[in-house]
Protein backbone atom coordinates (compact mmCIF):
# COMPACT_ATOMS: atom_id res chain seq x y z
CA UNK A 1 0.00 0.00 0.00
CA UNK A 2 1.42 3.76 -0.97
CA UNK A 3 1.60 6.16 0.92
CA UNK A 4 -0.80 8.24 -0.21
CA UNK A 5 -3.67 5.22 0.00
CA UNK A 6 -2.38 4.84 3.68
CA UNK A 7 -3.12 8.80 3.91
CA UNK A 8 -6.41 8.24 2.56
CA UNK A 9 -7.43 5.13 4.67
CA UNK A 10 -7.06 6.73 7.60
CA UNK A 11 -8.85 9.70 6.80
CA UNK A 12 -11.99 7.75 6.42
CA UNK A 13 -11.34 6.32 9.61
CA UNK A 14 -10.86 9.27 10.92
CA UNK A 15 -13.96 10.08 9.60
CA UNK A 16 -15.90 7.31 10.63
CA UNK A 17 -14.94 7.59 14.24
CA UNK A 18 -15.25 11.52 14.35
CA UNK A 19 -11.74 12.33 15.54
CA UNK A 20 -11.27 15.68 15.27
CA UNK A 21 -7.97 16.35 15.84
CA UNK A 22 -6.33 13.12 13.59
CA UNK A 23 -9.15 14.10 10.84
CA UNK A 24 -8.21 17.78 10.61
CA UNK A 25 -4.29 16.88 10.64
CA UNK A 26 -4.86 14.49 7.86
CA UNK A 27 -6.54 17.36 5.59
CA UNK A 28 -3.80 19.22 6.49
CA UNK A 29 -1.59 16.70 5.56
CA UNK A 30 -3.45 16.32 2.01
CA UNK A 31 -3.28 20.04 1.26
CA UNK A 32 0.34 20.05 1.71
CA UNK A 33 0.56 17.03 -0.68
CA UNK A 34 -1.52 18.98 -3.60
CA UNK A 35 0.30 22.14 -2.96
CA UNK A 36 3.62 19.82 -3.50
CA UNK A 37 2.29 18.24 -6.87
CA UNK A 38 0.92 22.01 -8.03
CA UNK A 39 4.55 23.19 -7.51
CA UNK A 40 5.98 19.78 -8.72
CA UNK A 41 3.81 19.98 -12.24
CA UNK A 42 4.53 23.27 -12.50
CA UNK A 43 8.39 23.31 -12.24
CA UNK A 44 9.06 19.52 -13.90
CA UNK A 45 6.03 18.60 -15.37
CA UNK A 46 5.44 15.61 -12.87
CA UNK A 47 2.38 14.38 -12.50
CA UNK A 48 2.46 11.89 -9.25
CA UNK A 49 4.77 12.07 -5.96
CA UNK A 50 6.35 9.34 -5.16
CA UNK A 51 6.95 7.97 -1.58
CA UNK A 52 10.28 9.53 -1.16
CA UNK A 53 8.30 12.96 -2.14
CA UNK A 54 5.63 12.57 0.23
CA UNK A 55 7.96 11.42 3.09
CA UNK A 56 9.61 14.66 2.58
CA UNK A 57 6.91 16.61 2.58
CA UNK A 58 5.78 15.22 6.06
CA UNK A 59 8.89 15.40 7.44
CA UNK A 60 9.23 19.05 6.76
CA UNK A 61 5.48 19.57 8.26
CA UNK A 62 6.72 17.84 11.45
CA UNK A 63 9.85 20.37 11.81
CA UNK A 64 7.51 23.38 10.89
CA UNK A 65 5.31 22.04 14.02
CA UNK A 66 8.34 21.34 16.14
CA UNK A 67 9.26 24.96 15.42
CA UNK A 68 5.58 26.29 15.99
CA UNK A 69 5.61 24.40 19.49
CA UNK A 70 8.68 25.90 20.80
CA UNK A 71 7.55 29.33 19.68
CA UNK A 72 4.29 28.93 21.60
CA UNK A 73 6.09 27.30 24.84
CA UNK A 74 8.18 30.33 24.87
CA UNK A 75 5.08 32.77 24.75
CA UNK A 76 3.46 30.72 26.84
CA UNK A 77 0.79 29.51 24.92
CA UNK A 78 1.00 25.97 26.07
CA UNK A 79 -2.96 25.08 24.78
CA UNK A 80 -1.45 25.88 21.40
CA UNK A 81 1.76 24.26 21.98
CA UNK A 82 -0.16 21.03 22.76
CA UNK A 83 -2.38 21.11 19.49
CA UNK A 84 0.94 21.55 17.50
CA UNK A 85 2.43 18.34 19.42
CA UNK A 86 -0.92 16.43 18.50
CA UNK A 87 -0.42 17.31 14.98
CA UNK A 88 3.01 15.87 15.24
CA UNK A 89 2.02 12.96 16.65
CA UNK A 90 -0.20 11.91 13.56
CA UNK A 91 2.22 12.78 11.26
CA UNK A 92 4.97 11.02 12.59
CA UNK A 93 3.01 8.16 12.48
CA UNK A 94 2.88 7.92 8.55
CA UNK A 95 7.11 8.45 8.64
CA UNK A 96 9.62 5.78 8.86
CA UNK A 97 10.85 4.81 12.54
CA UNK A 98 13.51 7.19 13.42
CA UNK A 99 16.85 6.10 14.21
CA UNK A 100 18.22 6.48 17.55
CA UNK A 101 22.10 8.10 17.91
CA UNK A 102 23.76 4.98 18.02
CA UNK A 103 22.08 4.14 14.78
CA UNK A 104 22.82 7.14 13.39
CA UNK A 105 26.54 7.08 14.42
CA UNK A 106 26.82 4.07 12.40
CA UNK A 107 25.35 5.61 9.57
CA UNK A 108 27.59 8.41 9.65
CA UNK A 109 30.57 6.00 10.35
CA UNK A 110 29.31 3.96 7.21
CA UNK A 111 29.04 6.97 4.74
CA UNK A 112 32.16 8.35 6.19
CA UNK A 113 33.93 4.57 5.08
CA UNK A 114 32.33 4.23 1.81
CA UNK A 115 32.72 8.13 0.46
CA UNK A 116 36.44 8.10 1.54
CA UNK A 117 35.73 11.53 3.68
CA UNK A 118 38.53 12.76 5.53
CA UNK A 119 38.39 16.29 5.70
CA UNK A 120 35.58 19.11 6.36
CA UNK A 121 35.52 19.27 2.73
CA UNK A 122 33.90 16.10 2.29
CA UNK A 123 31.03 17.30 4.64
CA UNK A 124 28.88 16.91 1.53
CA UNK A 125 29.69 13.66 0.49
CA UNK A 126 28.84 12.25 3.57
CA UNK A 127 25.06 14.23 3.96
CA UNK A 128 24.80 13.35 0.25
CA UNK A 129 25.22 9.22 1.24
CA UNK A 130 22.96 9.98 4.57
CA UNK A 131 19.91 11.40 2.69
CA UNK A 132 20.05 8.79 0.16
CA UNK A 133 19.74 6.02 2.06
CA UNK A 134 18.21 7.41 5.44
CA UNK A 135 15.49 9.82 4.10
CA UNK A 136 12.67 10.67 7.07
CA UNK A 137 14.70 8.64 9.45
CA UNK A 138 16.73 11.25 11.06
CA UNK A 139 17.13 14.83 11.49
CA UNK A 140 19.72 15.68 9.40
CA UNK A 141 20.55 19.17 10.78
CA UNK A 142 21.97 17.03 13.63
CA UNK A 143 23.45 14.70 11.44
CA UNK A 144 25.35 17.20 9.64
CA UNK A 145 26.68 18.34 13.09
CA UNK A 146 27.82 15.11 14.12
CA UNK A 147 29.72 14.83 10.80
CA UNK A 148 31.68 18.09 10.82
CA UNK A 149 32.64 16.89 14.45
CA UNK A 150 33.62 13.91 13.36
CA UNK A 151 35.25 15.27 10.65
CA UNK A 152 36.95 18.24 12.21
Amino acid sequence: MSLRDKISSELKTAMKAKDATRLATLRLINAAIKDREIAARGDQGVTELTDADLTDVLTRMVKQRRDSARAYEEAARLDLAEKELAEITVIESFLPRQLDEGEILAAIDRAMAESGASSVRDIGKVMAMLKARHAGQMDFGKAGALVKQKLA
